[in-house]
């Protein structure tokens, strides 16, 4: 809803966040991205790590993320050495905390003014962390120097008392959407069926 709500650079921007959970440092300002941190033909964004954290590797993104980054980037004409989201990197807070509190007037429903910005971070971890399940994996793709602070987002997934989806394919382009499905790859079977398992 934010992301659709949202216009222009804003509405990238917070598509980025939730897409890949990096910092709103590492988006927007001096240490932000720059267009040569993405990568269209692997659909990917890699960027500066901010903080003094560990650098972190190439983050996938959607296929209509990628289009709307290339167009972006064209439509502004931004080298490759220069920033997407030119300015103070407090901006990119500022612009949508001022956008986030517009939108919940206008639907009348105060709860919205409660999303913040690192909020879509957080969601990005947990999603990780359900999705894997192995903190030290989520350490590594949300850049954090310390286990401990991977493993407070622990708290926020719900336990699936081992419960697994388990899905087969024989295919790429089958294996292709599990993936995409958020399935994580387990073993292939003697006779060819490649096995993915995901928490329900």
């Amino acid at each position: 809803m934010l992301i659709a709500s949202a216009k222009g650079s804003l509405s990238l921007k917070i598509q980025i966040s939730a897409e890949t959970g990096l910092r709103p440092i590492e988006i927007h300002g001096n240490k932000g991205l720059q267009a040569r941190n993405i990568h269209p033909d692997q659909k990917t964004i890699t960027a500066l790590s901010a903080k003094r954290c560990n650098a972190r590797p190439p983050m996938p993104i959607s296929p209509e993320l990628t289009a709307r980054l290339q167009t972006y980037i064209t439509k502004n004409n931004i080298q490759p050495d220069e920033l997407l989201f030119k300015g103070d990197e407090r901006r990119y807070g500022e612009h949508f905390r001022r956008f986030r509190n517009k939108l919940a007037k206008k639907l009348n429903d105060p709860t919205i003014k409660t999303i913040r910005l690192y909020d879509l971070r957080h969601a990005y971890a947990t999603k990780q962390l359900r999705r894997t399940q192995n903190a030290e994996t989520v350490r590594i793709i949300m850049g954090h120097k310390k286990l401990n602070t991977t493993q407070k987002y622990l708290h926020l997934l719900g336990l699936n008392n081992g419960e697994w989806e388990c899905q087969g394919a024989t295919t790429k382009e089958e294996a292709k959407k599990l993936i995409e499905a958020d399935f994580t790859y387990i073993l292939t079977t003697p006779d060819g069926t490649m096995l993915f398992k995901k928490a329900k």
